[in-house]
C-alpha cells in the first residue's frame, strides 16, 4: 500500500533556453535543447518519493520510446508503477521555453493524459488504500472528479494542484481537503485581482488552501480567512519549471509522514527553493538528504 496516491500527467519535457519571448513571426536563436521527464503529476510525484513517501503513480503513456522512458523515470525513484497504463496514444509532451531570468512558458499536447477518462477496477483500489490522493488538471477533469469523490468516500485526504486553471465543478472543490494553486490560478478560479484576498475566497469552499507565491513565499487559507504567511528562501533562479510540483510533492510527503502543517510547509519550501537553482523539472528536484540539510 503507497501512502501517497498520485493521478497525474506524464509528459516528456521538451525544454529550450531562449533569452526572451519571440514576437510574431520571429525566429530567434535559443542557447540549448534537452529532453526530460515531466508532466505535473510525474513531477509531484518523484518530488513526493524523494521526500520519504511511499508514491504510487496512476497515468497513462504511449506505447513509443517516449512512454518507456518516463515509466523507467519513475521507477529510478522508487515510484511505483503498475498503474501506469499503455494506451495507443502518443506519449504527452511539454514544450517549454525558459528565459533569461529563469521563468518560463509551457505548450503542453496532453496526448496519452487525455486518452484514460474513467478510473479501472485497480486504481479505484489503489486510491482508497491510500492516505493521500494528489491530482492536478493535466488529466481529465471528469476523471479527477470520480477519482475525489473516490477518495473522500474512502476516508482518503484530498490534494489538487489546481494547473491548467480552469473553471471547476464546486462539488469537486468541497472534496478538495488541501488545494495548491500559485497566485495566478487562484485568482483565476476565484474571479479576483488581489491574490490574498482569492486565496481567502477559495478557503470557503476547499478546506485548506496552501497558494504558492514564487520569491514571496506561500500564503495558507482556511474557512474564508487567511491563517499566516511562509517566508520565502531567497535564492537566485535558474529554471522555475517543476518549483509549484517540488513544492506540493515535499508538502504532501511529509505529511503522510506525521508531520505538522507547519514543518511540511517549511520543508516544501526549502525544496521548491533548491529546485529553482537547477535546470529541468524532475531532475532538478533535491533528495530528502539535501532539504534536511537546510531545515
Amino acid at each position: 500500500m503507497s501512502s501517497v496516491v498520485v493521478l497525474g500527467s506524464a509528459n516528456l519535457d521538451l525544454v529550450v533556453r531562449q533569452p526572451r519571448l519571440p514576437q510574431p513571426g520571429e525566429t530567434m536563436f535559443g542557447s540549448s535543447f534537452t529532453t526530460v521527464p515531466g508532466g505535473k503529476g510525474l513531477n509531484q510525484a518523484i518530488a513526493a518519493a524523494r521526500a520519504g513517501a511511499e508514491v504510487a503513480f496512476l497515468g497513462a503513456v504511449g506505447r513509443d520510446a517516449f512512454g518507456t522512458q518516463l515509466r523507467e523515470a519513475l521507477q529510478a525513484d522508487g515510484v511505483a508503477t503498475e498503474g501506469l497504463i499503455d494506451v495507443d496514444v502518443p506519449t504527452g509532451t511539454a514544450h517549454i521555453a525558459v528565459l533569461g531570468d529563469g521563468e518560463n512558458s509551457i505548450v503542453i499536447v496532453p496526448g496519452a493524459n487525455a486518452a484514460v477518462r474513467q478510473l479501472d477496477t485497480a486504481s479505484r483500489v489503489t486510491i482508497t488504500r491510500a492516505r493521500y490522493l494528489v491530482a492536478q488538471l493535466e488529466r481529465p477533469l471528469d476523471l479527477v472528479s470520480e477519482a475525489f469523490a473516490l477518495a473522500r468516500a474512502a476516508g482518503v485526504r484530498t490534494v489538487l494542484t489546481p494547473a491548467p486553471a480552469q473553471p471547476l465543478e464546486p462539488l469537486l472543490l468541497e472534496n478538495t481537503d488541501i488545494l495548491i494553486p500559485n497566485s495566478g490560478e487562484a485568482c483565476a478560479l476565484a474571479g479576483l485581482d488581489d491574490d490574498r484576498d482569492a486565496a481567502a475566497a477559495l478557503s470557503s469552499m476547499a478546506g485548506l488552501v496552501v497558494m504558492t507565491r514564487g520569491p514571496r513565499g506561500a500564503t495558507v487559507a482556511q474557512g474564508g480567512g487567511i491563517l499566516f504567511d511562509v517566508a520565502p528562501r531567497v535564492v537566485e533562479a535558474v529554471d522555475t519549471t517543476g518549483a509549484g510540483d517540488t513544492f506540493a510533492g515535499v508538502l504532501v510527503a511529509r505529511l503522510s509522514l506525521g508531520e505538522s502543517l507547519e514543518h511540511a510547509l517549511h520543508a516544501a519550501t526549502v525544496a521548491a527553493s533548491i529546485a529553482v537553482t537547477r535546470p529541468g523539472a524532475s531532475t532538478s528536484m533535491p533528495t530528502w538528504t539535501e532539504v534536511e540539510a537546510l531545515l
